[in-house]
């Protein structure tokens, strides 16, 4: 750590730039381990395997070649490591490690592990990370008993353990790989994978920051304002997701019109409307939905889940404050108020510069990746939000990129993964300026 320590403080690298050093360079690692012969079957190139890493440390799960028939037993362990501690970040697995060898952990790389965890100060942090590292551990364990009772009477004791483990694993951290080449579409009317797999990625998405919360104040008035704003906000959106792809696709025959019941439509629905902000599993092809349902999944895609989370997006606290900014607006209002709390311009500054540089990521991603890609325009938009957004979710169009396609969709899913966390170090960064200037009007709208 001592190197670390050494650059921050002469601040050739902010925290935030070590730790994409630190992502980038475990990504790499990743690459070449799953490139050894043993990982994969002979059919995995280079540039396929530094993609799984990529996908697989910014908990994605878009994939250009399959897991489960591709890669051996020891490449999906491989996969797992990277989701697990992509997902919960390499940080916290640092701190952790310190902390249990009785070791400081110096103020650098608290900066760092602020940086990672997507929050705005350094106490606290430790305990932080003892709450993430057992919540997961916890919540992955349950899920894999539970899975169990699905996958050991189809696959046996040994193959049907590492199916339920691993994709607990993989549901936990919002990655969306699995060890079946349609996902889980072949459990589309199970409850028990349904069930299990949509509450971890609800769990995780939102927050280990809210989790915490709800774990010491135990009731709702005496919760922080960002944990009555995220349960609030997460419930709407599944709410809403649900019963509008229900009717939006029940009598699509490629989707929800194709299964037998309607207990197995509204199953599939609650799947569908929970998956797509950062999970990246489905129990349904996405590339046989309507339009009007690909561009909700679409606008799903970009919310994500919350911060402190392993899901991706601009969150969906950042949706809020930009819907209540909005009516504040309209009525004139210099601050506005919600669950007794007060917000005023600099948290509108905050979703502002976050928001806009999201849109423009997604932008400038769009615009090269369609450079040398002659599809269907839809489907790579799709890909690149789902990039974005660290979903997973696709229409078919990430197994049809050539390698610069590839390349681009790689440094989005790492923006994904990193960006927000980015610019939220560079936006708790005051400076005041030195010169003063007369203000100026521009006329908008």
């Amino acid at each position: 750590m001592s190197g670390l320590h050494f650059s921050i403080r002469r601040k050739r690298f902010s925290p935030p730039a070590v730790l994409a050093t630190i992502y980038a360079v475990f990504i790499i690692v990743g690459a070449v381990a799953l490139r050894l012969p043993f990982s994969n079957t002979g059919d995995v190139t280079f540039s396929d395997a530094v993609f799984t890493a990529a996908s697989a440390v910014t908990v994605t799960g878009l994939i250009v070649v399959d897991t489960g028939s591709d890669y051996t037993l020891i490449g999906q362990v491989i996969i797992a490591l990277l989701i697990q501690i992509g997902g919960l970040g390499l940080m916290t697995f640092a701190a952790l490690l310190l902390t249990m060898l009785g070791l400081t952990i110096g103020m650098p790389q608290r900066l760092v592990l602020r940086d990672e965890l997507g929050q705005t100060g350094v106490s606290d942090l430790l305990a932080l990370v003892r709450v993430v590292v057992l919540v997961a551990f916890v919540a992955e364990a349950i899920a894999t008993g539970l899975l169990m009772f699905v996958f050991v009477p189809e696959f046996g004791w040994t193959h049907g353990f590492w199916q339920a483990l691993f994709h607990a694993i993989s549901a936990f951290n919002n990655a969306g790989f699995s060890l079946f080449s349609d996902s889980l579409s072949g459990y589309v009317a199970d409850p028990v994978v349904n069930i299990t797999i949509t509450v971890l990625f609800i769990l995780s998405g939102l927050g280990f920051v809210v989790l915490a919360d709800i774990n010491t104040q135990r009731g709702w008035r005496k919760l922080t304002l960002h944990s009555k704003l995220m349960l609030s906000g997460t419930l709407a959106l599944i709410l809403f997701a649900w019963i509008m792809f229900a009717l939006l696709e029940w009598s699509n025959p490629a989707t929800l019109g194709g299964l037998e019941s309607s207990g197995a439509r509204i199953l599939a629905s609650w799947f569908q409307a929970v998956t797509p902000r950062t999970a990246g599993f489905n129990t349904l092809d996405y590339a046989q939905m309507e339009n009007s349902t690909t561009v909700m999944t679409l606008m799903l895609m970009l919310i994500g889940g919350g911060p402190s989370s392993t899901a991706g997006g601009i969150k969906v606290t950042t949706l809020i404050v930009l819907a209540l900014a909005t009516v504040a607006f309209i009525r004139r209002q210099e601050r506005f108020h919600i669950f007794g709390r007060s917000l005023g311009i600099s948290e509108v500054m905050k979703v502002l510069a976050l928001t806009a540089l999201s849109i423009f990521l997604v932008a400038i991603g769009l615009f090269l990746t369609s450079i040398t890609y002659d599809g269907d325009f839809l489907d790579l938009l799709f890909e690149v939000c789902s990039a974005f957004g660290t979903v997973g979710l696709s229409r078919g169009a990430t197994g049809e990129l050539d390698e610069f396609g590839r390349a681009m969709i790689v440094l989005i899913m790492f923006a994904g993964r990193l960006g927000p966390l980015t610019i939220a170090f560079f936006l708790a960064t005051q400076s005041k300026p030195k010169v003063g200037y007369p203000e100026g009007k521009v006329f908008l709208g």
